[in-house]
């Protein structure tokens, strides 16, 4: 598959740089794959599209405060921006402006937080080594949340440290929100309960790889990072009994999908902690995922790629096309689509 087929052209007042005042306000776009049809409703009424039965599968991964400002001995700036921890104190990072840092720059930070910047492990990332092991709960007051780089702030703002997060993040350990879970609130999940839809919770770490664009020529020679991710035993047993009893397994964004389908094998979903690798582009088959509810992404993206394999190239494009006509939101803080 050749990468511009996920291209599209999208104006720049239509990535949505702030979410709506209510969650559940967001559009909705359903599209139905058996017949093409597309309707448009709001995600407050997501409900009336799904079954008794169904199982809506989420990511409870809570995204921590990757984004560090701190200061070199010399007085200059540096930022470094987490990516995964390694070890008990050490960090994989980011780190800027990468030209004016060397091997053993130590860095202050502020709250008794301070690091070296000890390894460079490429071009881009650097190994960082804290003087504390519990990083992330240091992170709660000299971190910032860390915001995709199309979200434009000249400062912090504390709504995005609420609202950047889904209503049932728990697991600290994302430096990205699992975005489609952000429209959920605690009255569409009253009116799913109200429906018969169950739901269950896996985690899956959403890396900084998640932001990566495809940038080779074919698809396929495009590599994903890795995430860490767990499924439990009761979360394979809910999705393997709606299964059985004729319900949908509802995969609340693309981060989801990927878990479950590492996690299905033998048709049964099994429970399992890794990191997956898996990355899904057409013509692959998903197993795991009867419905899929996802944000509308960037061009030439992983995630555009799994959505097309989910629901077919000419479907979704036509979709997106749909969405810029009728002025819907796009990105980390846009608008819903729901693929039945």
């Amino acid at each position: 598959m050749r990468t511009d087929e996920l291209d599209y052209n999208l104006p720049e007042e239509l990535i949505a740089q702030r979410p709506c005042e209510r969650r559940d306000a967001s559009r909705l776009m359903v599209v139905f794959r058996e017949t093409g049809h597309i309707q448009l409703d709001h995600y407050r009424n997501i409900a009336r599209y799904l079954h008794a039965g169904d199982c809506m599968a989420l990511n409870n991964t809570r995204v921590i405060r990757a984004r560090l400002h701190g200061r070199k001995q010399t007085g200059g700036k540096v930022e470094v921006f987490l990516l995964r921890e390694t070890a008990p104190g050490c960090w994989t990072a980011l780190v800027r402006p990468a030209a004016k840092v060397k091997p053993g720059c130590p860095v202050r930070f502020g709250a008794g937080l301070s690091a070296v910047i000890d390894l460079r492990l490429d071009a881009n990332q650097w190994q960082v080594r804290f003087n504390v092991s519990d990083v992330i709960r240091h992170l709660e007051t000299s971190g910032e949340i860390p915001l995709p780089p199309y979200i434009k702030r000249s400062a912090p703002e504390d709504a995005d440290a609420r609202r950047y997060q889904t209503i049932y993040a728990s697991t600290l350990g994302a430096v990205a929100a699992p975005t489609a879970g952000l429209h959920l609130t605690e009255e569409v999940f009253a009116s799913l309960d109200a429906k018969g839809v169950s739901r269950c919770f896996l985690t899956l770490h959403v890396g900084y790889g998640t932001f990566k664009p495809i940038t080779v020529d074919k698809v396929e020679a495009h590599v994903v990072d890795g995430e860490e991710y767990e499924l439990s035993d009761a979360t394979a047993h809910a999705l393997n009994a709606a299964r059985q009893q004729g319900g949908r397994v509802v995969a609340v964004g693309t981060t989801c999908a990927r878990a479950l389908e590492t996690q299905y094998r033998d048709d049964a979903f099994q429970p399992g902690t890794g990191v997956t690798n898996l990355y899904i582009y057409p013509p692959y088959t998903l197993h795991a995922v009867d419905a899929l509810q996802t944000n509308f992404h960037l061009p030439k993206s992983s995630l555009l790629a799994l959505v097309c394999a989910f629901a077919g190239k000419e479907l979704v494009m036509g979709a997106y096309e749909c969405a810029i006509k009728e002025r819907f939101r796009f990105y980390s803080y846009g608008d819903a689509m729901l693929i039945l």
